[in-house]
């Protein structure tokens, strides 16, 4: 079956940010036929749009996975769910956990329920850095790197890195993700 590269943004600003941010990872992690290469830094960042709410943590995961994109949105979603997030909200609303698909592979997707690339991407710091952090991979509809989108990236929030880029371990019992 192919593999396809795919970058997820994660993000958290309810409760324990870090746990709900680690859950997710392992969640990501376990999926069939699924596995997580990279692990950015974890950023605290304002957030956008509703401005009275908690700082987000947010950061950027590298997976390995033979879903297709708009089964691997679905797994995502189920995640977001398990975790607590309802399965209606308002637009830039504080959340438990936040699961975004910002790249599959090198391709463009538009349905109805799934953009890839992720149609804010290219402007948005929380997501440009800790992409930046484990790739530099070429945005397929702007055909600019990340680093390009970040040099021109209008945003002028600030990021406090709160947890380093993490090291994937394997271990006798699989993989150790520890951002905690």
């Amino acid at each position: 079956m192919p593999r396809h590269k795919v970058f997820i943004g994660i993000g958290s600003n309810i409760g324990n940010r870090l746990r709900h941010l680690q859950e997710a990872v392992d969640r990501l992690a376990h999926l069939d036929e699924t596995s997580v290469r990279a692990i950015s830094s974890i950023y605290m960042t304002e957030p956008v749009g509703e401005s009275e709410q908690n700082r987000f943590f947010n950061g950027v995961l590298q997976l390995e996975t033979s879903f297709q994109a708009e089964e691997l949105r679905w797994q995502c979603k189920t995640i977001e769910q398990e975790l607590g997030r309802p399965d209606f909200y308002p637009r830039w609303s504080p959340r438990v956990i936040d699961l975004d698909i910002l790249l599959y592979d090198d391709t463009s997707i538009q349905t109805e329920t799934l953009s890839i690339p992720h149609p804010e991407l290219h402007c948005r710091k929380f997501v440009l850095v800790p992409l930046l952090d484990i790739a530099n991979p070429l945005h397929p509809a702007m055909q600019q790197t990340i680093l390009q989108l970040l040099e021109c990236c209008n945003d002028r929030s600030v990021l406090i890195k709160i947890k380093e880029r993490v090291e994937i371990k394997k271990g006798e019992l699989g993989l150790k993700l520890s951002l905690m």
